[in-house]
């Protein structure tokens, strides 16, 4: 057995570090869709869309690998497990490796082919790995690339098209004396795997033409699958047919060929003897993308239902599924206490529903995922946003961007309300007349219970909905025209209980409930100072503040009491920061995607290409701040954010998948009855904060030394404070206990408890 740590060290410098985050940091990934299965040291494992799980074959423990734990979040196109060095690689659709030593915490990011200039953006795609005489064959989209597993750094690169061209190499095999590719473009090439000028395209010879999709070696024969889904035997012709397309071609340790398509799988000993076929898997409904045979035993990667062991001979599978949601493109999402709701509906840029997308939804409730298949909806397409019933958790309504207003109640859906069971109306089109649907999407709960709701392309815009099926419908055509804007979006609720809500084309628009009357604000000095109309986001803060995320910026509306008075200055103001002493106005031309207030009243903003944002509660400083680069975010295209304000967790949700930030700022308590201090005790080496939590609003948080001289003091704007360990910032406190004294804002309930503190 070979090990790699050693080289770690003397090989920093030729490879990237990816940071293990699991101390502060939880992933959330889909693993139904089986891109790539490898096998070795009694393990598989199982490449999913951009995360992987490891499989025991002994013990049956699964457990998975993410971006929590250093993987980069891109799609992955092939895993290989090395079983002499112990060492996973992982193969990426832009041309990055995953390298993941037993062992070995971090994970090594291989950017060669991926910062490449010379190979260009679509060229690099990782196609499939081969590991011979301590040498990995890589095979890609421009060619061959050689990697010296034992010292962690590239060789030769072989480009073996005509004339040295740049083409698709599907597959890579060794037999003495030849080494084999199989190639999209121009067919079978072998050359001579000892020759020391492989880089010379003029060494690999053509053997038989045709686009391939594999080559293997198997006993003493090379076998190949051509696209026309074929297999041949060099030097004897076609040896097996199939009327689906071929999608993997695998030979494990134990010399068996499996063949697998679309819809069937096939294994194959050295002899190419059929060992066991599969076509049909009882009450399945999906498609194969992956497989190997092992241990007289099927391993199916399917489309939408992860791994399948099948027996040989059988028909009946054991499903092998890490829990998680449904799928990796969270679209909304929503918290409360010890839960979270997703769903993955989506709209284009121009706020168009089509083409439909029939996909189900996802809850986490105490650790645990259940997800509710598409079929079980009641029709409900295209969901864009989910709101929990802040007075009654079990209660979630989900806003379909056609299909009308989805209730769920205790994880079932119950009822959709539309045109047949309610006073709600289908949006007609002009000038054919065409049918829009029910076209919903912001929702919020109000104070009283009642759920607004907001429709676009129709005169009854702002909906509200109370105890019955029926909503009170607001008109909005003397204001605004419907039908010339592309979408009402997201929604908030003033402390008054105003309405506001973000429009495409309108900018902002506030409905005054008491009234009955709207106002607007838009681009331009005097008109609303916004960057731009198209609006993405609002949301108050516990100041009343309105926050405006427009796909040009941040702006913030400070005198909302006002907006409804005519004659009133209502333009809302950008943020200007100092960065190294110069102004500059805090997220210039972003698109922001999302805000959210924790119970600190500090800000968390997501953006459409920058990652997330965390401000405090005035915006003028940022105190975190988490892209793809510096955290475990597997995009920087964040479309939602959720907090779950008991604990603190912040959830993103972004295109290529869920994480959730372990934060610390929680919902003010109604009584001090639970406060609590961790890390309590702070041991030797620790550097970060202290939390004080279980806090009620305005709380003052005094801690003094053993002996009752004060080292830190503040009020609490939500339910926790956080305490660096330090006396007023000037030096770190010394080993001892501390007094953590509490008071309430009206000074009717105190609490005491400690803190200790070894250096």
């Amino acid at each position: 057995m070979k090990h790699l740590s050693f080289f770690l060290l003397l090989f920093l410098t030729t490879v990237g570090i990816a940071q293990n985050f699991e101390d502060e940091w939880k992933g959330f990934f889909s693993y139904v869709s089986v891109k790539s299965i490898t096998q070795g040291n009694d393990k598989l494992f199982v490449g999913a869309e951009n995360a992987v799980f490891s499989f025991d074959l002994s013990t049956q423990e699964i457990k998975t690998i993410s971006t929590i734990n250093g993987l980069s979040g891109e799609l992955i196109s092939t895993i290989y497990y090395s079983e002499d060095y112990r060492v996973l690689f992982i193969g990426y659709e832009n041309g990055l490796i995953d390298v993941v030593i037993d062992g070995e915490e971090d994970v090594l990011k291989v950017v060669d082919i991926l910062e490449k200039p010379t190979i260009p953006p679509n060229r690099k795609r990782i196609n499939h790995f081969y590991e011979y005489n301590e040498q990995l064959y890589i095979a890609t989209d421009y060619g061959i690339s050689v990697y010296d597993i034992d010292r962690l750094e590239f060789g030769d690169t072989y480009f073996i098209g005509e004339l040295g061209a740049q083409i698709q190499v599907t597959q890579t095999t060794v037999l003495d004396p030849y080494i084999y590719a199989s190639t999209l473009d121009e067919g079978l090439k072998r050359a001579r795997i000892d020759s020391e000028d492989l880089i010379d395209f003029a060494e690999w010879q053509s053997i038989s033409g045709g686009g391939m999709v594999g080559v293997q070696s198997l006993g003493n024969t090379i076998f190949f699958a051509r696209t026309n889904n074929t297999i041949q035997q060099l030097g004897v012709g076609i040896v097996a047919s199939f009327s689906d397309n071929i999608v993997d071609f695998y030979t494990s340790d134990d010399e068996v060929l499996t063949i697998t398509t679309e819809n069937t799988i096939n294994a194959y000993d050295s002899n190419f003897n059929l060992l066991s076929s599969l076509n049909f898997l009882n009450n399945l409904d999906d498609e194969f993308q992956s497989g190997i045979s092992l241990l007289q035993n099927f391993y199916i990667g399917t489309e939408e239902n992860g791994l399948l062991r099948v027996p040989f001979g059988s028909n009946q599978y054991d499903q092998i599924l890490p829990d998680g949601p449904i799928l990796n493109n969270p679209f909304s999402i929503d918290a409360s206490p010890g839960q979270l709701w997703v769903a993955f509906g989506d709209i284009t840029q121009t706020s168009n529903p089509f083409p439909i997308d029939e996909r189900g939804i996802s809850n986490l409730r105490e650790g645990a995922w259940t997800n509710i298949p598409f079929e079980d909806l009641l029709g409900a397409t295209d969901i864009v946003k989910v709101t929990i019933n802040p007075d009654n958790p079990n209660e979630v309504y989900m806003s379909s961007y056609i299909e009308g207003l989805l209730k769920i109640e205790d994880q079932t859906p119950v009822l959709l309300l539309d045109e047949t069971n309610s006073n709600l109306e289908e949006a007609i089109v002009p000038p054919n007349g065409s049918n829009a649907g029910i076209r919903l999407f912001g929702s919020e709960f109000d104070r009283d219970g009642n759920l607004w709701v907001v429709q676009s392309l129709i005169d009854n815009a702002v909906l509200r909905l109370g105890s019955t099926q029926q909503f009170q419908k607001i008109d909005i055509s003397d204001f605004i025209e419907p039908l010339g804007e592309q979408a009402l979006k997201a929604i908030d609720i003033s402390r008054e209980g105003n309405i506001f809500i973000a429009t495409t084309n309108n900018g902002v628009i506030g409905y005054n409930t008491s009234t009955n009357t709207f106002n607007k604000i838009g681009e331009g000095l005097g008109q609303g100072n916004l960057p731009r109309k198209n609006v993405k986001a609002v949301k108050f803060d516990a100041s009343n503040r309105l926050w405006i995320g427009t796909t040009k910026g941040l702006r913030v509306l400070f005198n909302v009491g006002g907006f409804f008075d005519t004659g009133t200055n209502i333009d809302a103001q950008q943020i200007i920061i100092l960065d190294d002493g110069v102004p500059q106005e805090l997220l210039f031309e972003q698109t922001i995607t999302d805000i959210e207030v924790d119970g600190s009243n500090n800000k968390w903003i997501a953006t459409a290409t920058s990652g997330v944002f965390y401000l405090s509660a005035n915006g003028q400083e940022t105190l975190l701040r988490f892209t793809k680069s510096n955290s475990p975010l597997p995009s920087n295209n964040v479309q939602d954010i959720a907090i779950d304000d008991s604990t603190g967790r912040v959830y993103f949700a972004t295109v290529n998948g869920l994480v959730a930030f372990e934060g610390t700022s929680t919902a003010p308590r109604d009584n001090l009855e639970n406060v609590y201090a961790f890390p309590n005790p702070v041991r030797p080496g620790f550097t970060g904060n202290v939390t004080i939590d279980g806090l009620t609003a305005d709380a003052n948080v005094k801690i003094t030394d053993i002996e009752g001289n004060l080292v830190f003091e503040t009020t609490s704007q939500g339910g926790s404070v956080l305490w660096d360990t330090s006396a007023f910032g000037k030096y770190k406190v010394a080993s001892g206990v501390y007094m953590v004294l509490i008071t309430s804002d009206d000074q009717l309930e105190t609490k005491v408890t400690k803190i200790m503190v070894i250096r």
